[in-house]
C-alpha cells in the first residue's frame, strides 16, 4: 500500500514526486513512456530549442544552457533523465495505466499487462500527448494523399514539392507553417479567425491568460489551453514564411474529397497532404470509474490556491498538467501544491 501514487513522469509528474519526496510521503511514480522525458522525447526532430516557447527548471535544479539548434527530443529528456537519478526519484517504467478504481476507500490502480497497485491518494499527471485530438470531417477517409496529425510530425523535408494543408489555429499551426512555407506552397485553415499577440507578452499578461484558463477548472468546464486567451505569436524564424503569405488564413472547407478539399461556396483546393494540427484533450480516462467529471464536461478543481489541483468530488485525487498547470511553469508550481494537498488529505490516516 503507498501513500500515493503519481501517474506521469513529465514535468509535472517529476516536479510532484520531488516534493513528495521532500514531505516524506512514501509514493512510486508510473510512467507510460520506456525512457525519461514524457512526451518531449516523441516531438518532432526539427523541434530545436530555439523554438520551444519555454522549459521551466524542474525543483532544485536549473536547465543548464541549450544550444539553439539542439533537438528539444535529445535535450528536455536528458534533463528529465538527470533529474531522475541525481534526486533518486521512484519511477517504474514502462506502466501504462489502463484504470483507476475505487476499492473499499482505497485507490486501485490498474495496468494494462494486468499489474495492480493500492494506494491512499493519486496524483494524475498524464498531460495530452497520448490523446490527439483529430476532428471529423465528410470525405475524410476519402483523401488519396498523406495525413498526420501534430504527435505525427517529424521534418519539413519530408513535404519538400507537396501542397499542404495546414489545419489549426495554435502554436504548432504556426510552427508548421513556418518550417514547410519556405520549401514548398501551404493553405492555412482554421475554424475561427486566429487572434495574434501584439505588444509586450510580460510577467503580468501571463499571470492573467493563466487565471482565465483556471477559471473554466473551477467551474468544472473541459480545460482550454494557456495559448487560447494568449494569442499567436510570430517569431524571427516564422518570418520568411510570412513573407511567402502562410499566414494568410481561410475558413474551414466543408468537406474532403480525394486530392484536395471543397469549401461551401464551391471552391477547391488541391493539397498532397494534410497535417491536423488540431491539438490534444486531457489523457485522464484511466480516471473514468471514479467519475469525476462534472455535468459541464471537465473535473472540477477547487476554488483556492491550496485546492486548486485537487478534484472536488474526491479529494483523494490531485490533478497536475491539466488545464492552467499544462505549462512547464504552471506544472511545476502544480507539484508543490499538489503534494502539500496529498500530505494535508493523509493526516488523518498517520494520526489514526
Amino acid at each position: 500500500m503507498w501513500d500515493s501514487i503519481v501517474i506521469g513522469a513529465g514535468q509535472a509528474g517529476l516536479s510532484t514526486s520531488f516534493h513528495l519526496r521532500r514531505l516524506g510521503v512514501p509514493h512510486v511514480v508510473l510512467d507510460a513512456n520506456p525512457h525519461p522525458g514524457g512526451a518531449w522525447q516523441h516531438r518532432w526532430d526539427a523541434l530545436t530549442m530555439a523554438d520551444v516557447n519555454g522549459i521551466a527548471d524542474l525543483p532544485n535544479a536549473p536547465l543548464p544552457p541549450a544550444d539553439g539548434p539542439e533537438r528539444a527530443n535529445v535535450f528536455v529528456p536528458g534533463y528529465f533523465s538527470d533529474y531522475e537519478r541525481h534526486h533518486d526519484l521512484p519511477v517504474e517504467r514502462p506502466v501504462v495505466v489502463r484504470a483507476v478504481l475505487d476499492d473499499g476507500g482505497v485507490l486501485r490502480v490498474e495496468s494494462k499487462d494486468g499489474r495492480t497497485w493500492h494506494s491512499r491518494t493519486l496524483v494524475n499527471a498524464t498531460g495530452t500527448w497520448r490523446r490527439p485530438f483529430l476532428p471529423h470531417y465528410p470525405g475524410r477517409e476519402s483523401f488519396r494523399g498523406e495525413q498526420l496529425h501534430t504527435s505525427e510530425f517529424r521534418a519539413p523535408e519530408h513535404f519538400r514539392g507537396k501542397r499542404v494543408l495546414v489545419v489549426g489555429g495554435g502554436i504548432s499551426a504556426v510552427q508548421f507553417l513556418g518550417l514547410v512555407r519556405p520549401i514548398t506552397d501551404t493553405v492555412w485553415v482554421t475554424r475561427r479567425e486566429p487572434v495574434w499577440h501584439t505588444g509586450e507578452f510580460d510577467e503580468q499578461a501571463g499571470r492573467e491568460a493563466v487565471a482565465r484558463v483556471e477559471e473554466r477548472v473551477r467551474r468544472g468546464l473541459p480545460p482550454r489551453s494557456v495559448v487560447s486567451v494568449t494569442g499567436l505569436l510570430l517569431r524571427p524564424q516564422e518570418q520568411e514564411a510570412a513573407r511567402l503569405g502562410a499566414y494568410e488564413r481561410r475558413p474551414m472547407f466543408e468537406r474532403i474529397e480525394p486530392d484536395g478539399v471543397r469549401w461551401a461556396d464551391g471552391t477547391f483546393e488541391p493539397v498532397d497532404a494534410i497535417i491536423w494540427a488540431t491539438g490534444f484533450r486531457p489523457d485522464v480516462e484511466h480516471l473514468a470509474p471514479l467519475h469525476l467529471r462534472s455535468r459541464l464536461g471537465g473535473i472540477q478543481l477547487g476554488d483556492t490556491l491550496a485546492t486548486s489541483t485537487t478534484a472536488v468530488v474526491d479529494p483523494r485525487i490531485q490533478l497536475v498538467g491539466y488545464g492552467p498547470s499544462a505549462s512547464t511553469i504552471g506544472a511545476n508550481r502544480a507539484g508543490r501544491v499538489a503534494a502539500r494537498a496529498v500530505a494535508r488529505q493523509l493526516e488523518p490516516a498517520q494520526a489514526s
